[in-house]
C-alpha cells in the first residue's frame, strides 16, 4: 500500500486562508485552527503545524451527531479539534 506523507510543517503563501490550507493537506479547518492556536486569519511567510491526522474527511449532513460520526463527543472531539457540529462542517471520521 502507497503511504502518503504529509509534511510537519507548512509556510503560509501571500493570500492563502485557513480553509483553503486545510483542504490542501485533507484536514479540517478546526483542526488546523486548534493545531496552531490561531485567533486570527494566516499571514503571508506564518510557519504551520500540520496536523498528523488519520481518517475520512467528511461533509457532515443534518441530523447526524457527534456520536454517529466518530464513536462518542469525545473521539469526536480529539479528531476534530472542536466541539462544534453543523451540517456542512467537513469533519474528520
Amino acid at each position: 500500500m502507497l503511504e502518503i506523507k504529509v509534511p510537519k510543517f507548512y509556510k503560509v503563501k501571500c493570500g492563502q486562508t485557513i480553509r483553503e490550507i486545510a483542504h490542501a493537506f485533507s484536514t479540517t479547518t478546526a483542526l488546523l485552527i486548534c493545531e496552531n492556536q490561531l485567533t486570527q486569519e494566516v499571514y503571508d511567510g506564518q510557519v504551520l503545524k500540520i496536523p498528523c491526522t488519520r481518517g475520512n474527511l467528511y461533509t457532515a449532513k443534518a441530523g447526524e451527531s457527534k456520536s454517529l460520526l466518530c464513536g462518542s463527543a469525545e473521539n469526536f472531539k480529539k479528531k476534530n479539534g472542536t466541539d462544534i457540529l453543523y451540517p456542512g462542517m467537513k469533519v474528520m471520521l
